[in-house]
């Protein structure tokens, strides 16, 4: 059976020390971790306690970990690659080049980062909003998705350039820390990099050092909004794939719910919980630990143990 994992996104907000951090997650039955964005630095000494000693491999890292020390509170998005300020993206070179080497100290071999967004108007929400009316195949929504898809492609040819870019001057780091860098998929149309984006950026490096990282509640919402297939995209991208953040979604629309209170049907994803890649299970920090522990019991037999 592979190992499924945990964010530690769940329970940082709770903890003074890392040794207790990572204590409450082994109780539920993991012995796999991902470190959250909003890991602070005073939690590590314990973290590192505990790998040292054995009792918890972490598997990745979320951009940026540890919080860096600038930073008021940890957030994926603090700097970005596609950002129009020079000096925002060199933040965001600088910060993740910690987060891989740190990712490489802890002996976890991915690091999970967010891009960005084309600079424009927000539509996405527009769109949620007429979902949620039940009005999905509407004239207004269709002129709506429309409207979006056409300014985000005037726009975003200059932004994806600065990303292009950073991944290059992170490239030597990843390469000296053998650590992957794999990018998220984001609900929003306005995120970077659509799958298209990032398939083909993907081709044009192709350095075994960056991958895919798929989300699968986000990419539940992006098919409800009509933007993808989601599983006919995981198969186009499976070659780049380093792993996937697990959670349910309910209504189409609200995600990081547990596994199986939501509507996906996690059956359909077995063969890819089955490859060499990483599983995270990511819930909010509200979550009830019975309900953690419901989701992982509930996969491991979906995918691992229910018959052909």
């Amino acid at each position: 059976m592979k190992p499924i994992a945990l964010t530690t996104r769940w329970n940082a907000h709770r903890h003074t020390s890392g040794e207790a951090m990572i204590d409450e997650i082994l109780e539920l039955g993991f012995t796999h971790v991902e470190l959250g964005y909003d890991t602070r630095l005073d939690l590590v000494p314990g973290i590192r306690a505990r790998v040292a000693a054995g009792a918890v491999q972490v598997d990745s890292v979320h951009n940026f970990c540890p919080v860096p020390m600038t930073a008021q509170r940890g957030h994926p998005e603090i700097f970005t690659f596609g950002s129009k300020d020079r000096r925002i993206r060199e933040l965001a070179v600088t910060h993740t080049a910690e987060t891989i080497r740190f990712a490489a100290e802890i002996g976890a071999r991915v690091v999970v980062t967010h891009c960005g967004n084309i600079d424009m108007p927000r539509y996405s929400p527009e769109l949620v909003a007429l979902c949620e009316q039940g009005r999905q195949f509407s004239p207004l929504y269709e002129k709506t998705k429309l409207k979006l898809q056409l300014k985000r492609e005037k726009k975003a040819q200059k932004q994806l350039g600065y990303w292009y870019e950073c991944l290059n001057q992170l490239l030597p780091v990843l390469e000296e820390c053998h650590v992957c860098l794999a990018m998220e998929n984001l609900p929003t149309w306005e995120a970077i990099p659509t799958e298209t984006e990032l398939e083909y950026t993907l081709k044009q490096f192709n350095s075994p050092w960056l991958k895919y990282w798929h989300d699968m509640g986000h990419g539940q919402i992006r098919e409800h909004l009509g933007m993808i297939n989601v599983l006919r995209w995981l198969e186009r991208l499976e070659p780049y794939l380093a792993g996937m953040h697990v959670h349910d979604v309910m209504g189409g629309l609200i995600d990081h719910v547990m596994p199986p209170l939501g509507d996906m049907d996690f059956s359909r994803y077995k063969r890819f919980a089955n490859l060499n890649m990483l599983r995270v299970i990511e819930p909010t920090p509200r979550t009830a630990a019975a309900d953690i522990a419901m989701a992982l019991k509930h996969l491991e037999t979906v995918w691992y143990n229910s018959q052909e």
